[in-house]
């Protein structure tokens, strides 16, 4: 009991001192299956995950704060809303999972509310690429107040169900609608030997240029291991090793107007995907 309550106590030590870049790395958020592959007609335990190291946990929100929760397969889509927590223990869901092929879990929530001070607020917004609001608060004169914003999530994890096979699954690389979403354009599946996975980042039905995109590690994730900016088609490319799970991220976020608490809309968008 005493050293859980230490490590609490380290933990909440760091964020104190590190503030912005331990802060921001904290809103990370993911789906986690305990395994990427699976049978066909197979069950998996899900969880939510935020935070890296020390600080990942399981994420703290409810039922009530997700407005989708689905599957997309071969067989089309199924909504797991419903079996949110359904499951006992610590995971948040058990899907079944139907044919052959790549499965995606999404999920998409309402928006929650975020005050940091304002050297802190402006830190997390350079860590994570936030170039609206450095503009925003540059020009309006307003760095020196704290930083408000309404955030949400979207996350999606591709599952391999099946042994798969040298040829692409469409599905892996099919966009969804979130409203900030990473699209691969190769299935992480079927790589081949060069192992690059091209991906586009969608904004509001738009390519965003100029998003900070995140690789990082599951297994290893103090910190990501590979960055890029997205270029004029809002593209970026990584290196995938043929083991391991990873997390791709993005973060974004545009000014709102006569908002009567926060100046900023911020999303946080994930993908995961790996091999067993």
């Amino acid at each position: 009991m005493r050293k859980d309550l230490m490590k609490k106590r380290l933990t909440l030590a760091a964020l104190l001192l590190f503030g912005p870049a331990t802060a921001g790395m904290a809103h990370d958020f993911w789906i986690q299956p305990a395994r990427f592959s699976v049978k066909p007609g197979g069950a998996v335990p899900v969880t939510m995950l935020i935070g890296h190291g020390n600080a990942r946990e399981r994420w703290p929100g409810d039922a009530g704060r997700i407005l989708r929760l689905a599957m997309l397969g071969p067989g089309g889509i199924s909504d797991l809303k419903q079996q949110f927590r359904a499951a006992a223990g610590p995971v948040d869901l058990v899907p079944r999972l139907g044919p052959p092929g790549v499965h995606i879990l999404f999920m998409r929530t309402n928006h929650a509310r975020s005050e940091l001070p304002a050297q802190r607020f402006a830190n997390y917004a350079q860590d994570e690429g936030l170039t609206p609001i450095l503009t925003q608060r540059q020009r309006a004169g307003t760095v020196s107040r704290p930083g408000r914003e309404l955030y949400s999530r979207r996350a999606k994890a591709l599952l391999r169900v099946g042994t798969g096979g040298p040829r692409p699954d469409p599905v892996a690389t099919r966009y969804i609608g979130l409203s900030l979403e990473i699209v691969p354009e190769r299935d992480p599946y079927a790589l081949g030997q060069d192992r690059m996975l091209p991906v586009h980042v969608v904004f509001e039905g738009r390519r965003l240029p100029g998003a900070l995109v995140k690789l990082t590690d599951l297994r290893n994730d103090e910190k990501p291991v590979a960055t890029a900016i997205t270029d004029s088609r809002g593209r970026a490319a990584f290196r995938i090793p043929q083991t391991g799970q990873w997390l791709v991220n993005v973060v974004w976020s545009k000014p709102l107007k006569g908002h009567v608490w926060a100046d900023f809309e911020t999303t946080f968008s994930s993908l995961t995907f790996g091999y067993d």
